[in-house]
């Protein structure tokens, strides 16, 4: 790849068309290539679910939907530590990234990622494009976050007054426990029900999975009721669909 281009990530939300912004949209009819990951079998619908609101945004305006190159994405090795994992795995997408632009002639100018929720929020895409080379000019466009769309499902703030909260991930919570100093926890990338590893005294939670989606589940309480059967309820949906997208929050006190 000898010209430089833009790489355009664009946060859709939770997959619900209705969640992308006006200026997503408008940045996905000016792509001259948009990259779709495939992530197995067991995933498709997550490819074709991108295609359709591809095509939705293009009918909106009459407009051609720009070209789609469908990537396969590696898999993560586990048995050498987490962070070089994740290094590793970053730097195999970014070679299938450069690959699959590499495969499109005339070489694009605008190139486009269809990013789950927003790009900023525990997600990888801005470090994996880093890696690409050249450099392409990047050029961010947010979504709606897991933590929005949670919080206005359930209809509930996502801090008390004039008080903070902590985001972050299922193993951090598994590994250290509540996060000191927090009484409002959101745990996203949590693959385990590490809400299970906690003492649930005090604690009200409020999860949902596939959010925004016809499919969407929602399940608060407090916490020693209800873990069981959202741990169950998540094996279920998990089983059913062959995937899950799922985030929750926790508080202590029972706060509404």
């Amino acid at each position: 790849m000898s010209a430089p281009f833009e790489l355009t990530l664009i946060g859709i939300g939770t997959g619900n068309p209705d969640h992308l912004t006006a200026q997503g949209a408008q940045a996905m009819r000016a792509a001259d290539l948009i990259l779709i990951p495939r992530k197995g079998a067991d995933k498709a619908d997550l490819a074709e679910l991108r295609e359709r609101i591809i095509v939705g945004v293009c009918a909106e305006t009459g407009t051609r939907p720009p070209r789609q190159v469908h990537f396969d994405m590696p898999a993560r090795r586990a048995d050498d530590g987490y962070l070089r994992g994740v290094q590793e795995w970053h730097d195999a997408i970014a070679g299938r990234w450069q690959a699959a632009i590499a495969s499109v002639r005339p070489a694009p100018a605008r190139v486009a990622l269809l990013i789950w929720g927003d790009p900023s929020l525990y997600d990888s895409a801005l470090r994996i494009a880093r890696r690409l080379d050249p450099r392409p000019r990047l050029r961010v466009i947010p979504g709606i976050t897991a933590l929005q769309a949670l919080t206005a499902a359930h209809a509930i703030p996502l801090n008390e007054i004039g008080a903070p909260f902590t985001v972050t991930t299922g193993r951090r919570l598994r590994e250290d426990g509540w996060p000191a100093g927090a009484d409002t926890v959101a745990v996203m990338l949590d693959g385990g029900c590490a809400f299970q590893a906690i003492d649930p005294q005090g604690v009200e939670i409020w999860w949902g999975a596939f959010l925004g989606m016809e499919e969407e589940i929602l399940i608060r309480g407090p916490l020693a009721e209800v873990a069981g059967k959202i741990a169950e309820t998540r094996a279920r949906a998990r089983a059913e669909h062959g995937w899950i997208m799922d985030i929750y929050l926790m508080r202590r006190g029972g706060g509404r």
